[in-house]
Parts: C-alpha cells; structure tokens; sequence
C-alpha cells in the first residue's frame, strides 16, 4: 500500500535531500498554520502525555485527537488524505512508576487505541526503566526488545481485527532525549554510538522474528538516536556534524533514516545538515508554541499601547495567575530564585506554557485581545516596534496587518525552516 513516508524515505535513500518534520503538538494554531503548506503531506504527532485513552493533559483520547485534527482539516480546506497521523513516545512512559505487568498492559491499549483512531506512523519507546525494574542497574537492551515488540504485536493484532492491510510503519531506539526539552542546563549531550545502534536493531530484529513478527519488521523505517541537539530553559546545543559523522555513515548502510527529537531552536542550516545526514524526520514542538506565544506576547503590549487598562484583556497577567494556580506541568521544570523562575514561567525555551492556553480564564483573555485588535490594522510604528520581522512582509503585501494573520505567519517563520530543510515548498516564503 503507498504510503507517504516510504515515499520521503526512497527518495532520500535515492539522495533527493528529502526529509518529513514531525509536528507534535495540538495547539490549534500551530496546526492552522502547518495546513497553509504547499502540496506536500502534514505529519502530525500526539506524545503518550498528551493523548491517550485516559484523555491525556489536552483530555483527548487517540480518536477524540484524529476528529480534532480532521475538523481542522476541514476548517481550513487542507486535503484529508495528506494528513498523516502519528504517535510519539507510545509506550509506558506515563505509567513508569507503576509494575511492569500493569505499565505494559495500559501501553498496549494505548497503541491500539491509536491504531484503531487511524494513526499509521507509530514511535514506540519502551526505554525506561517501570515500577519494578531494579533501581540501581541498567534497563537491559534485550528486555526493552520484547517490551517493544509486545506494543508491535498489539498494533499489528489491532491493525487486523480492522479488516485492511496493515499500512503501520514503526519508529524504535532507545537513545530518546527528553520529550520537551532538557530540565538542566547541559553545555553538552552524548552522541549515540554507531556499535549501540547496531547493537540494538540486531537484538531489536531478533526478537521481532521470535515472535513472528517479520512483516512488522520491514515496515521498521526509522531510529531514534542522539544526534547531539538538545535544548533547555535558556540554552540551545547546536549540531555538530562532525560529531554524528560514524551515525551518518552507518545510516548508509542500512534501510532506515534517523529521527531526530528536540530539534527546535536549531538554525536553519542546521536543520539542513541534519537531513543531509540521513536524519530525515525533524520532531518539533515547543519552538511552535514559543513563537506563538511570543506573538501574543507582542500584541498584547500592542494592546497595552492603544487601549485604557479597565478595557484591555491582561493576558499576560491571566496565563501567569493560571500557572501559579495549577503548576503541575512546570514546577518540576524551573529551578532558581523566586525571580529566575517567575522569568522562566513566561520565557523559557521549554515553553511549558503550552499547557496553559486552553484553561477558559486564559482562553477569555485571549479571545478579548482578538476582539480588541480585531481586523484594523496594526499601526506600523508598533508593528516595527514589536514585530520587525513582519513589517517588511506586510508593507510589500505578502500578508495582511491584523493580528491573527501576524499569529499564523509567526509560527509559520518556525516551520519555514523545518520545509526548507526537507525540501518542502511551501505556499510563500
């Protein structure tokens, strides 16, 4: 069966440069604007945290995320069928502090509940050590082997009991950084190591042919390795080609491609040179909702500048309170003074405010500052003020001056250089 990611892999196995980013996240805007692309297929990702089948931080379950992205789909005229739905994580990340037994048995409803919601690229990660594993040595690659081909053998049965031929296509390897991004300052990471890889696709492949698994085996399409890019609170590990230079010409030998996770912030160079190194399929996230929450940033000062305080929407303020008031999803995160940590809740790489937006206080304030800007367009002294790489585009025409279009082209400058780095067109640049 044709499937869109065999197509990118054989034609960067034929040296096209070609390459997929992966957008994981569930941000309504962020996907607004990846459906503005050109003609190419839109992959898009929900992580184990985010959506599973106990609803997950967004409250979604797998099918309750595919309707999501399929009703934006067809909001904004982008063709069904060059959606991609993906799985990121899927394994028992959520559920490592409960017993093996009971953590794998949720993984495995997990990864058929994605299946049956029409998810095809399926990432499973089953590197972590579970509830009764022992504390103090090393998740062995064998055992994360037969976790892993447990989560296959769920996909593929549910895959089965769907009455069509199996078009799932796996992601594997255990050198998986943070989903999110590093909790501590790192000045550098380790590059996984070619005899590693080999290493685990020998055991990998083994125990999939144990359990008959054969023709999963060879829809495997892509490893998950630490090319040596990682990002924090205030800090960015630029790649280093030289460093991962035994990873690309093991990639070579072999008929996978690399997936590479915490790319965000990378230059655009850097994302090319990535691919060009056989790490075709770019995770992002957090780089998306930073820019659009620098974006709103940025209007709600424009709104500061034009309206009395009792009218406007102090967003700002709103999403601050709304963090304080629930800080689950970033106390565990920020570190320092009373003041580095009130910096980091607004400002940070890490961008835990994501989870924020969709608490109705803040999704109130946010709704008031469309209002009050609305369609009139930005004054161009404030425009240049906050908004200097936009003013040139919006003078020339390229796109309007109001403030959702400014929202959209924002996150678009992000995900410009994700398709340039794939060899993607996108609509405008």
């Amino acid at each position: 069966m044709s499937n869109p990611l065999d197509e990118m892999i054989f034609a960067h196995k034929r040296g096209e440069g070609r390459g997929m980013p992966s957008i994981c996240s569930a941000h309504p805007w962020v996907l607004k604007a990846a459906m503005q692309w050109g003609d190419s297929p839109l992959l898009i990702e929900s992580t184990c945290n985010q959506v599973n089948q106990f609803g997950g931080y967004t409250g979604m379950t797998p099918q309750d995320f595919a309707a999501y992205v399929h009703r934006l789909a067809d909001e904004h005229s982008f063709p069904f069928e060059r959606l991609i739905l993906g799985g990121d994580h899927l394994g028992p990340s959520v559920w490592r502090k409960e017993p093996a037994e009971i953590a794998m048995q949720k993984s495995r409803q997990l990864v058929q509940a994605c299946v049956k919601a029409g998810y095809i690229k399926i990432h499973l990660d089953a590197s972590m050590k579970l509830g009764d594993d022992h504390p103090s040595h090393p998740l062995e690659v064998e055992l994360a082997a037969r976790r892993t081909t447990q989560l296959v053998k769920a996909a593929e049965s549910a895959c089965s009991d769907s009455g069509v031929d199996c078009n799932l296509r796996y992601v594997i390897g255990s050198e998986v950084p943070p989903p999110g991004g590093a909790i501590e300052h790192e000045d550098a990471v380790s590059v996984t190591e070619v005899e590693d890889v080999r290493h685990m696709l020998e055991v990998t492949r083994d125990t999939f042919y144990v359990e008959h698994l054969e023709s999963a085996w060879e829809r495997v399409i892509a490893l998950v390795v630490q090319p040596g890019v990682e990002f924090g609170d205030d800090f960015v590990l630029d790649y280093q080609p030289e460093a991962a230079r035994r990873l690309k010409r093991y990639a070579e030998t072999t008929p996978f491609v690399y997936e590479a996770h915490s790319t965000d912030y990378q230059l655009r160079e850097n994302l090319s040179r990535l691919v060009g190194d056989h790490f075709a399929i770019l995770k992002v996230g957090p780089a998306l909702t930073f820019a659009f929450r620098e974006a709103v940033f940025a209007l709600s000062m424009i709104e500061n500048e034009l309206l009395p305080s009792a009218a406007r929407s102090h967003l700002v303020e709103r999403l601050d309170e709304a963090m304080l008031r629930e800080p689950a999803y970033w106390v565990n995160h920020y570190r320092g003074t009373e003041q580095a940590v009130a910096f980091a809740r607004k400002y940070s790489l890490s961008d835990r405010i994501r989870y924020y937006w969709a608490q109705p206080e803040v999704q109130r304030a946010f709704t008031l500052l469309l209002k009050n800007l609305g369609d009139r367009p930005i004054p161009l002294p404030l425009l240049s003020q906050y908004f200097p790489r936009h003013y040139l585009p919006v003078r020339e025409g390229r796109f309007a001056n109001s403030a959702e279009a400014i929202l959209t082209e924002s996150v678009s400058l992000v995900l410009r250089d994700y398709m340039h780095a794939c060899g993607l067109n996108p609509k405008s640049s």
